[in-house]
């Protein structure tokens, strides 16, 4: 169950890679984009065929959830930073292949640890108020960064913010999920703020950056919270020794170390 869940999970990145750019596209034919003209959002072909993209990517994160936990499925959403940096780049430098390499290595070496560690958990009350908490917490201090800055800045403001709320998301819809036929309504009911709270700060985001540097930060902060949950407040962690921990430490860093740089050398790029 778990290989199927990884499978279903990389596809999701490379759904979540494609949506990203044709959403990009799209908010950008919108100016001056706020929440009271974002249905001038659906005129656009391209963001409509990003936005069906993405709700395949959401089907397939869905099923992976419902198969292994979060601490494994999590993590493999950032293989959309190299696939999206690979396929925007006009020619593949040494500084680009050596990012590409490191991030993929980092999430590759982390799932690999967390597939064969991770302990399968169900999601208390009082775990999912508290992650609930400290994920609003988090999301507000991202709102007012961006609400006092522009440009890069702002952009990847509003795309951590995003990253945080989905990595709630993920925990949420394994609780919902794996309660079936039972319906969780306060998970369930988080689960839709926190997501659509993603979403706007992504298309906002899209709106002041480049699309690079929003995945960037949201696939990076997503599994990283996500995996934090999973492995902290949830317990899959358990059971895993110092070296096992070590490892996810070391991979983690890897990983996000070579999107700061796929993140940074699209920027210059971009400004170039």
């Amino acid at each position: 169950m778990v290989g199927i869940a990884i499978v279903c999970a990389v596809l999701a990145a490379g759904c979540s890679a494609l949506g990203a750019m044709w959403q990009h596209a799209g908010v950008r034919e919108v100016t001056d984009l706020k929440l009271t003209s974002a249905h001038r959002l659906v005129s656009s072909r391209r963001w409509v065929h990003g936005f069906l993209v993405l709700a395949a990517c959401a089907v397939l994160q869905v099923i992976a959830l419902a198969l292994a936990p979060v601490s494994v499925v999590a993590p493999l959403n950032a293989l959309a930073i190299p696939i999206i940096a690979v396929a925007r780049a006009h020619r593949l430098t040494g500084l680009l292949a050596v990012a590409v390499l490191v991030a993929t290595a980092g999430i590759v070496m982390f799932v690999s640890i967390t597939a064969g560690a991770a302990v399968p958990t169900s999601v208390s009350p009082n775990v999912a108020l508290q992650a609930g908490q400290l994920v609003a917490a988090g999301v507000l201090v991202c709102v007012v960064a961006a609400t006092f800055t522009t440009g890069a800045i702002r952009a990847l403001a509003l795309s951590i913010g995003a990253g945080i709320a989905y990595g709630l998301v993920a925990v949420l819809v394994r609780d919902v999920t794996t309660s079936l036929p039972t319906v969780e309504w306060i998970s369930l009911a988080g689960l839709l703020t926190a997501f659509l709270t993603g979403a706007w700060f992504i298309q906002l985001g899209y709106a002041a950056g480049p699309p690079d540097l929003v995945v960037a930060g949201q696939t990076v902060v997503n599994p990283i919270v996500a995996a934090w949950i999973g492995i902290t407040l949830l317990g899959e962690g358990t059971g895993m020794s110092a070296w096992t921990r070590a490892g996810l430490v070391t991979s983690a860093v890897a990983a996000v170390s070579g999107t700061v740089v796929l993140a940074y050398y699209h920027r210059v790029r971009v400004e170039a």
